[in-house]
């Protein structure tokens, strides 16, 4: 079934993806695989190339472009090269979407000039020990001194942790607030007292620095606030139906990305005598495949569609939490049976099979776990 979702532009820019990854990205990833962090310079380089701030404006460095179709070439050409490590996605659409609607003038000329070069390398700092996707249960704390914050706590499972000069940091700042008493707050590389642990060693995604974080008494400017006080949870949920979308952008495109590879190896490796793809069990595991890649692509490209309706709301978050739900649910599906049929191939680590199975397992984690989803989906029907 032919997409109706690109047009000439975007393919263009496809192009561009492309010859950047071919040239800046895939001749060093091995080694960012063995270093577990990527190198500086591929990220200067990705602002060279104008992958950077697509959707900020122009007078902050950026495209001035905030069409999502942009972001999601960008994640099917990753995911297709299977290249994960460089977390562009996490700079563009996670972290990006905070600083241009919740920055004021001033902090929006301080940061997002870096953040579109790529001198400014961005994360989020959700997550801790004992909270996860629970709001609630975040205990880093923000004590307001006046005319700054004094911020404590730690957080863990932080993506660009080891790279990241700009942190946004959800923390406590109204003690007996709950949900409704966080406020995201921005730490920038050197502040006293604020320290990066261990890059943390994952089953996959090597070369993607992961890291824990700690601030002890770190003094963070009033100006520093990022949106409203206390209005982090409204925030958060606001920008989450981005977040989801382009995990599910990536997981459909890596689906169907190893589809097409087992595809090809079933025809060309043979037993007993003829290639697998004359066994009816092959074809019909290729064929149940290609039927539920066919059926998700389609509510995929819905969803982004509706994202990008330059007169429109956005996608809203129960059918971003269906997408991701169902396109990485998927993903992890297809990456077992695809690994599969690949048999004793499958399992060596120089086969791109076994690497998108370790590489994609985190998908129906991070961003909303699925049961979350799930919920999500589960209380707008029910209540």
């Amino acid at each position: 079934m032919k997409r109706q979702l690109y047009t000439a532009d975007h393919e263009a820019f496809r192009a561009t993806v492309r010859a950047f990854l071919e040239k800046e990205v895939l001749p060093h990833y091995e080694q960012w695989e063995k270093d577990g962090i990527v190198s500086r310079e591929v990220w200067l380089a990705a602002g060279r190339q104008g992958l950077l701030g697509i959707a900020v404006d122009e007078e902050y460095g950026g495209g001035g472009n905030p069409d999502f179709r942009y972001a999601s070439v960008l994640a099917e050409e990753f995911t297709r090269a299977g290249t994960p490590g460089l977390a562009i996605g996490l700079h563009n659409d996670i972290i990006g979407p905070y600083l241009t609607s919740l920055g004021t003038e001033e902090q929006k000329r301080r940061w997002l000039p870096g953040f579109c070069s790529g001198e400014t390398v961005t994360a989020i700092a959700m997550t801790e020990p004992g909270a996860g996707s629970d709001l609630q249960g975040i205990r880093t704390t923000a004590e307001d001194r006046g005319d700054h914050w004094i911020l404590n706590g730690s957080k863990t499972f932080i993506s660009n942790g080891i790279l990241a000069d700009l942190v946004v940091v959800v923390a406590r700042t109204t003690p007996e607030g709950g949900a409704h008493g966080l406020s995201l707050l921005v730490v920038e590389r050197g502040a006293e007292g604020f320290e990066r642990g261990r890059n943390l060693d994952k089953i996959g995604q090597k070369s993607q620095d992961t890291a824990e974080l700690f601030f002890n008494d770190v003094r963070v400017p009033k100006e520093n606030l990022l949106g409203e006080l206390n209005g982090a949870f409204v925030h958060l949920m606001t920008n989450l139906a981005q977040e989801r979308m382009a995990i599910a952008v990536a997981g459909i495109a890596a689906a169907e990305h190893l589809l097409e590879i087992t595809t090809t190896y079933v025809k060309e490796r043979e037993a007993f005598g003829r290639p697998l793809s004359r066994l009816q069990h092959i074809r019909f595991e290729i064929a149940e495949m290609a039927t539920e890649c066919a059926v998700t692509r389609t509510f995929v490209d819905r969803c982004i569609e509706e994202h990008s309706d330059p007169d429109g709301a956005g996608l809203d978050a129960v059918h971003a939490s269906m997408a991701k739900w169902w396109a990485t649910e998927l993903q992890k599906r297809v990456a077992d049976r695809c690994l599969q049929l690949h048999g004793g191939y499958g399992y060596m680590s120089e086969f791109p099979v076994a690497r998108a199975y370790t590489d994609g397992r985190i998908q129906t984690i991070y961003g909303g776990t699925t049961e979350i989803m799930k919920e999500i989906i589960g209380r707008s029907l029910l209540g």
